[in-house]
């Protein structure tokens, strides 16, 4: 794929149009010069404490009210330090925002967000993996549309954000299909304005998660919207923070004293998706059970890999795919993990959800 800029976009457009003003302002300041270079040498290499220290609280992402819910569901028992918020979180940029802006200890995120902090000079690291090994996003068309595959993109206007899940499936979408970037036209959109942006014909095309696409089709499929599917996958699932919240002694074991409690709460929503179905979809987000069980039946069966060697590689492939376009710099991708926090999340669960 070509690495000429994309055609009709500016790399500083995205930025500030998915940042917002300050936290856009920051990333670019950072991005010139040495751009991709966020400060690693004064990351902690002392191992998490086993015990958390009394007084030990964190603030942490938990989207929609999920994490909560399944640990009181899974009755996982009390976490070993205070939460002093559970901030409904979820777009990797507003939780990169919420890391500047020091409101935010630990976010669960994909693979992309790491690398967008990394461009912009924040520095934060990878400390859980979850392997997905099926798409959580499909393709969905504006109604009326016509396209039926990738190949079909060419041409047209996609929603992308580039600091997000949704902006890295679809550029493996389009390498995969044999498209270049200057074949298509990229709309620099964060994934909460793709919905509307389908609506209004903004776009011709937009990644939804599988949560988004049964309300859309109710309301649109009728008007001629339907979705498109690959194969094409965003494998990582992640818990990541601010180095400087892993360089706290006490807050780097609260860190590790979650990890397993975050794996253990998705197993027990991947086993019981009945009860989930019922929970969280039907009574927190208004859903059909017939919508939620749709949802729920494309669910990844959770993977904590003892090794973190294939995320690297999926992270370091992630980052040369953003590169060859513009978006950042190349770089190497090994100084995203915290190599001290590998293997914590699969010793915490059952052998079938390590491999």
């Amino acid at each position: 794929m070509p690495s000429s800029p994309v055609s009709g976009v500016d790399r500083r457009l995205f930025l500030t149009s998915l940042l917002g003003a300050a936290a856009g302002v920051a990333g670019l300041s950072g991005c010139a010069g040495s751009s991709a270079a966020a400060d690693t040498k004064g990351a902690s290499t002392a191992p998490p404490a086993d015990k958390v220290p009394a007084g030990t609280s964190l603030k942490i992402a938990s989207y929609l009210g999920t994490q909560q819910l399944q640990f009181k569901l899974a009755k996982l028992g009390d976490l070993p330090f205070k939460v002093s918020n559970w901030l409904n979180i979820g777009a990797g940029p507003d939780v990169i925002n919420a890391f500047r802006a020091k409101s935010l200890d630990v976010g669960n995120n994909a693979g992309i967000p790491p690398i967008q902090a990394h461009y912009q000079g924040f520095d934060a690291k990878i400390v859980a993996i979850n392997i997905t090994r099926k798409p959580n996003y499909l393709f969905a068309t504006k109604p009326g549309s016509d396209i039926r595959s990738v190949a079909g993109f060419k041409g047209k206007k996609l929603a992308f954000s580039q600091g997000q899940a949704q902006g890295v499936v679809l550029l493996r979408a389009l390498k995969k299909a044999g498209l270049a970037y200057d074949d298509v036209e990229l709309v620099p959109l964060t994934s909460n304005q793709f919905l509307t942006a389908l609506q209004s014909g903004q776009v011709d095309i937009a990644p939804l998660g599988n949560t988004q696409v049964p309300a859309y089709l109710q309301q649109y499929e009728s008007k001629g919207a339907h979705v498109i599917t690959t194969d094409v996958v965003d494998l990582l699932n992640l818990l990541w923070a601010p180095t400087s919240v892993l360089n706290d002694s006490a807050k780097a074991a609260a860190v590790a004293a979650y990890i397993p409690y975050w794996a253990k709460g998705q197993i027990w929503t991947y086993e019981n998706p009945d009860t989930w179905n019922e929970e969280f979809y039907v009574k927190t987000q208004n859903l059909t059970l017939a919508q939620a069980q749709s949802i729920t039946k494309l669910a990844n069966k959770p993977l904590f890999p003892p090794s973190w060697d294939e995320a690297v590689r999926w992270e370091q492939e992630t980052a040369d795919l953003l590169a060859e376009g513009g978006f950042v710099k190349k770089f190497d991708v090994s100084s995203l993990f915290d190599h001290r926090f590998e293997g914590i999340a699969a010793k915490a669960v059952p052998a079938e959800y390590r491999r």
